[in-house]
This record gives C-alpha cells, structure tokens and sequence, in this order.
C-alpha cells in the first residue's frame, strides 16, 4: 500500500534510514524536511512501513531529498513504484523537471533511475560522506515531465 507520510512514520522512516543507508538522516532531519514544505509518501508491506520518498516542489522543479528502501524489501519493485508515485503529483503540481542526486557508487539506484527515464546531467564532488568517513562523488539525474 502507497500512502501519504504521517508525522507518526518519522521514527519508522529513520530506522528504514539507519538500515540501509551510510550517513542516515536523524528525526530532526525528516522534520525540517517536512515543516519546510516537503511531501513524502510510504510503501507498506505486510502493515509494515518498508520504504519511503521525499520530494520538494517549487517553481516548477522537483527535487527528489530522499528515497529509501529497507535492504530486506530491496529487489521488489518498492522503490520503482515510489518513483512512480513523484512522477504522478509532479505532474499535478505543474513541475517540469525532477532532479535528484545519486552517490556515484550506488549502481542499483542509478539502473533504477535510467530506467525510469532519468537523464545524468552533472555530478558532484565530494557530495557524500562514505562510511569510513572519506568522500564520494553525487551524480545528479533529470527527468523532463510531460508537457501537457
């Protein structure tokens, strides 16, 4: 089931962070994110939160701030239907273009992201920090939207 985050799924989505990613948002994070505007929606499995997206629209662009799968619901097709999901409300709210960054190491994601669409238009040095606390480049994708 996809539905809208609650303030309630906060301490959810930071274990589904601390799970699966090197440098996990902290609650205090997730809230700034959603107190400055930002939207996300939850995938449910078995009653169970198992992935999330977040995405901040403004003048026309979406953003991507975070997408996260547990990494024992990875493989699934969860973070293809989330992504589906921001494709849907952007077109709603009029963007023309989502963005979002990608760690340059992340090869599942980024063959997610290609093929939903996602264009590689740029990168960034150094955006990431790696577990052993060097940096890592950020790959930055697009997607056009549909013109109505």
């Amino acid at each position: 089931m996809l539905r809208q985050v609650q303030e309630t799924d906060n301490l959810q989505l930071v274990i589904i962070e601390e799970a699966a990613q090197v440098s996990p948002w902290s609650l205090e994070v997730f809230e700034r994110c959603f107190t400055a505007g930002s939207l996300g929606w939850v995938i449910e499995y078995d009653q169970q939160v198992v992935g999330f997206v977040i995405i901040l629209i403004q003048v026309g662009e979406g953003h991507i701030l975070n997408l996260c799968v547990h990494p024992h619901y990875q493989h699934q097709g969860f973070g293809e239907k989330l992504l589906k999901k921001v494709f849907q409300v952007a077109e709603q709210q009029k963007a023309t273009i989502i963005y979002l960054e990608v760690r340059i190491t992340n090869h599942r994601a980024i063959r997610l992201y290609k093929k939903l669409g996602f264009q590689l238009i740029s990168s960034r040095k150094n955006y990431y920090t790696t577990s052993d606390g060097h940096k890592e480049d950020a790959l930055i994708f697009a997607q056009a939207m549909k013109a109505e």
